[in-house]
């Protein structure tokens, strides 16, 4: 299974985007799914996860802010961010956990999406 991100662009400071994740195959196997943000010259670290029954996780910074979200019918996942900060800004990346009886548990990544964030 493949992911393909996008989505990403350059926003002013307190608009927003939706960024989004295909797979190229169902997504409903995954245990979880989730976001990453990579700043430049800092660690990539979680931004929002979602598991395959609907829990979901948020970083600090984006919570109120941020909706993570998955159409399974459409081997997709969201994330909409709003009231976007100019530390919002890195190169997103989507992920994707198999269960431990799939794949040996292996997590798979997409490419980046870009998102700037102008003050």
């Amino acid at each position: 299974v493949q992911l393909q991100a996008s989505g990403g662009g350059l926003v002013q400071a307190g608009g927003s985007l939706r960024l989004s994740c295909a797979a190229s195959a169902t997504i409903s196997r995954f245990i979880a799914t989730g976001w990453f943000r990579q700043a430049p010259g800092k660690e990539r670290e979680l931004v929002a996860s979602i598991t395959y029954d609907g829990n979901t996780e948020y970083t600090d910074s984006v919570k109120g802010r941020s909706t993570i979200s998955r159409d399974d019918a459409k081997n997709t996942m969201f994330l909409e961010m709003n009231n976007l900060r100019p530390d919002d800004a890195g190169v997103y990346y989507c992920n994707a956990k198999y269960p431990p009886y799939l794949s040996n548990g292996r997590t798979i990544w997409g490419q980046g999406t870009l998102v700037t964030v102008s003050s």
